[in-house]
């Protein structure tokens, strides 16, 4: 019999659960707090207190009822992070309609399966940003997206008619409405790579995302004085669960620094707005520590923030305490199928608990480590996969038994499929990743919608893609590629003019390498821990 604990911890709490819906936990706030500012553009300069920002989510949920959407409903949300998205985000809960965050990099192909896959009935979107024309690609999916009755994009005339029509509307509808809801419902569904080449809809419900939020914002120390930049993005967990959800059910104030990542207007808007927490992956820290206008920013309010996405390397969370001040910085781990966060570093943890591990269990929520082929928790110190049971494990992967099956076994643990070490202390690091998931920049790749891609090129007879190393990034793809008899070889340039436009941009290999045969097993597996060996040994000849 072993005498070692096991690889198991439960987080406890002396705060219960919130057994609110979204907009009974949002009303309750503007109640307490509706003259504090609740949300800042800093790109534009408009700003609103939470009574505001409650009376532009009330409009908004009242247009949307007008125009026929009821609990239930899927509404589809396509725009960088904009005060817009966070309205609909509210307006959409208050209403039990289901929000389905689409990925601002997605291309015209990946847009149609998600319209269709979810069902999404209405889809607000910004008409375009930077190189993406949202309202082509619409035009382009709709004609195939059968259950897709209204396109509205943002700053339209059908835009401003769901604001006219909640202007009119009757406040009581919307109170029936909410009345309705139960904070077990769908709220909202959000899209993780798949290894079958097609994302999955993590279906997530009020209780699972507004916990999340506000747990996550209990550890970070938040009240209503928090001022919290967000630049990560919204239609991730990261932005609207961690971000948004984390600061309402606290009261504290939301600060958009810009559409998209920049390190400078980052920088500029903790500076302006006297921010007390700032989000972001180990690249954006990264961007902003080496931006030329560092030293010009005064982040002396700087208390707290969240690293997450990937691992954050010694050096950087050094610079991030000692030049940015974020003496509480926080680290998070998690997946879209558990609202995200399942472990967090605490305020008071060391720098090596804050760069070699993840934390510790989050309170209501159960982790342990499992050997992947018996199922049974190990020792503590032995590898094995990480699972996690609790409030925060999705509802299931939307329309898809087999695949939430595959993934919550019986006992509704969630199999992440990373590889963890326990520490008797019951902090977790993570080691590796079952399958070959990719890490880029904070974005998980998973390599076979890739493959199945290249697949699709008449001159590609095989392809398997991999992560290396990558300094800026973590990681970057490699492809490796085998061409079909008598064609000529591609290069890089060639295969990413192929994927430019059909694959979002951060799924596009960077290196190619074209060969006869793939390092196999003796029982026919491709052996990608060869193939990555080989590719770092090209790549730094």
């Amino acid at each position: 019999m072993s005498t070692a604990l096991p690889s198991y911890v439960s987080g406890i709490s002396d705060k219960p659960m919130l057994g609110d819906t979204i907009g009974d936990n949002f009303d309750r706030t503007v109640a307490a707090f509706g003259d504090r500012d609740a949300l800042v553009e800093h790109a534009s300069g408009r700003r609103w207190t939470y009574r505001q920002l409650a009376d532009e989510v009330d409009t908004l949920a009242l247009g949307l009822l007008a125009a026929g959407v009821r609990k239930g409903d899927r509404v589809g949300i396509w725009a960088p992070n904009c005060v817009e998205w966070a309205v609909v985000q509210y307006a959409t809960a208050k209403i039990g309609a289901i929000l389905v965050n689409i990925n601002p990099a997605y291309r015209s192909h990946e847009l149609e399966y998600v319209l269709n896959q979810a069902g999404v009935a209405m889809i607000v979107a910004a008409p375009s940003f930077k190189t993406s024309d949202y309202a082509g690609m619409i035009a382009e999916a709709a004609p195939k997206c059968a259950g897709l009755e209204q396109v509205v994009l943002l700053g339209s005339p059908e835009w401003e008619r769901l604001f006219e029509q909640g202007r009119a509307g009757d406040r009581d509808e919307l109170r029936r409405a909410q009345r309705e809801l139960s904070a077990d419902d769908a709220i909202n569904i959000q899209y993780t790579s798949g290894t079958t080449g097609f994302p999955k809809g993590a279906t997530l419900s009020h209780h699972n995302i507004l916990n999340n939020g506000y747990f996550v914002g209990e550890l970070c120390g938040y009240t209503e004085s928090d001022i919290v930049c967000i630049p990560v993005p919204f239609y991730h967990c990261f932005g609207m669960v961690m971000g948004n959800l984390a600061c309402t059910s606290h009261g504290a104030a939301m600060v958009i620094p810009a559409p998209a990542f920049d390190p400078k207007e980052t920088l500029s808007a903790v500076a302006e707005h006297g921010c007390t927490s700032l989000y972001g992956v180990p690249t954006m820290f990264i961007a902003e520590l080496s931006d030329p206008s560092f030293e010009s920013h005064d982040l002396s309010t700087l208390r707290t923030g969240i690293m997450a996405g990937s691992p954050c390397p010694v050096e950087v969370m050094k610079q991030v305490l000692e030049r940015m001040g974020m003496s509480e910085v926080s680290i998070c781990y998690g997946m879209t199928e558990t609202s995200p966060v399942s472990l967090q570093t605490r305020r008071d943890d060391s720098l090596v608990q804050r760069t070699a591990t993840v934390g510790t269990v989050g309170p209501h929520l159960e982790v342990k480590i499992v050997d992947p082929a018996t199922g049974l928790t190990l020792p503590r110190g032995e590898a094995g996969e990480l699972c996690t049971r609790g409030y925060s494990v999705m509802l299931g992967y939307w329309e898809n038994v087999e695949k939430t099956n595959e993934s919550i076994d019986s006992a509704r643990w969630m199999h992440t499929g990373d590889i963890g070490v326990m520490d008797s202390d019951g902090y977790v690091a993570i080691t590796g990743r079952i399958k070959d998931m990719v890490i880029r920049g904070g974005e998980n790749i998973y390599p076979r919608e890739i493959e199945e891609f290249l697949y699709t090129h008449p001159d590609i007879l095989d392809a398997q893609v991999i992560g290396v190393p990558d300094a800026k990034y973590g990681e970057e793809l490699m492809a490796w590629i085998r061409m079909r008899e008598g064609t000529t070889p591609l290069d890089a340039d060639a295969v990413r003019a192929f994927c430019t436009g059909k694959l979002a941009h951060y799924k596009i290999p960077r290196y190619v390498h074209i060969v006869d045969e793939f390092p196999m097993t003796v029982t026919g597996k491709v052996r990608k821990v060869e193939m990555r060996d080989v590719s770092v040994q090209l790549l730094t000849d």
